[in-house]
């Protein structure tokens, strides 16, 4: 088991979880999915996020998803453990880390409203985990409607001595990546690896503020590698050049209520899964969106990027 640390750098892909037509979890795509992000780069897999229809999972369910991933995989594993209570997420904690996951990542519920309410939280949920585990907060404020500032993130890093990552997905929050990294300089917070989401859309200049790369599902995870490691050499030009070519489809992906549609399109058309179902309740795409995505896909081959195809 390699547990997730504090230096995490590069790409975790958030996977989602391929069902077939009537429902159930197909075993066989997931596992075409996993051999994918190996062959990419990524550092790392997120199982059960947002973007893994994770709500609408059983709890063996997830249980049999986390366990197939890393029987398949040697890569590090973070698995979601959102929940309404802190008895169910110590209770997946338990079973996904005694199966060999490297952390855990829990968002906030829209019910917290102060900063203290904040801040007490995470310190139940790490009362109720463990200080060993290594936790990932999720700072979405779009989609939890949950404002964490860079003092909160601090306070929380202070106080659950498990905490080692930021998953972050504030917009726009540049200016937050700026403030933690100070916060860290002055030792006024322990250092967090800090990776960041919304499909990427800002990891141009995520990666420059001081971000260590990204944790996010779009739907050419090479892109996210790509612009991750250009970065890091220095290659500032490479980096928005690849990133540039991406960001009209990146756009239409990140769309609110089909976003997840999209993605599962691309990656059946990609020959990544057999059905790009997803489990009700679910948006489908019209025609007339998917004819929106291909013709962005046929933009992006044009450009020489290399797309794999169902046939």
């Amino acid at each position: 088991m390699v547990m997730l640390t504090r230096e995490a750098k590069g790409v975790f892909a958030i996977v989602p979880t391929p069902f077939g037509i009537e429902g159930s979890v197909d075993f066989e795509s997931l596992g075409r999915l996993v051999d994918f992000y190996e062959s990419t780069g990524v550092a790392g897999l997120t199982l059960l996020g947002q973007m893994g229809e994770a709500p609408k999972l059983t709890h063996g369910e997830a249980v049999r998803i986390v366990t197939y991933v890393l029987k398949r995989t040697r890569l590090p594993v973070v698995v979601g453990i959102s929940a309404p209570g802190y008895a169910a997420m110590g209770t997946l904690t338990s079973d996904v880390m005694a199966a060999g996951a490297s952390g855990v990542m829990v968002a906030p519920p829209n019910t917290l409203r102060t900063d203290d309410q904040i801040v007490s939280y995470y310190q139940g949920v790490t009362e109720e985990i463990g200080e060993e585990v290594p936790l990932v907060i999720q700072d979405y404020p779009l989609s939890f409607s949950v404002i964490m500032s860079p003092s909160v993130i601090a306070r929380i890093a202070l106080d659950a001595p498990g905490c080692v990552m930021l998953k972050h997905e504030d917009w726009p929050g540049l200016e937050k990546i700026s403030a933690l990294r100070r916060f860290e300089a002055a030792g006024d917070m322990p250092r967090l690896s800090i990776l960041c989401g919304n499909g990427g859309l800002f990891l141009d200049f995520e990666t420059e503020r001081g971000a260590d790369g990204a944790m996010t599902g779009y739907c050419f995870p090479e892109m996210l590698v790509e612009v991750v490691r250009h970065t890091a050499a220095g290659d500032r030009d490479s980096a928005h050049d690849v990133f540039d070519a991406h960001l009209p489809l990146l756009r239409y992906e990140q769309q609110p209520g089909i976003g997840l549609a999209v993605r599962k399109y691309v990656m059946k058309r990609r020959g990544l899964l057999a059905s790009d179902s997803q489990r009700n309740p679910a948006a489908v795409l019209t025609a007339a969106a998917r004819t929106e995505v291909d013709y962005l896909l046929s933009r992006l081959a044009r450009q020489g990027r290399s797309i794999s195809w169902a046939g």
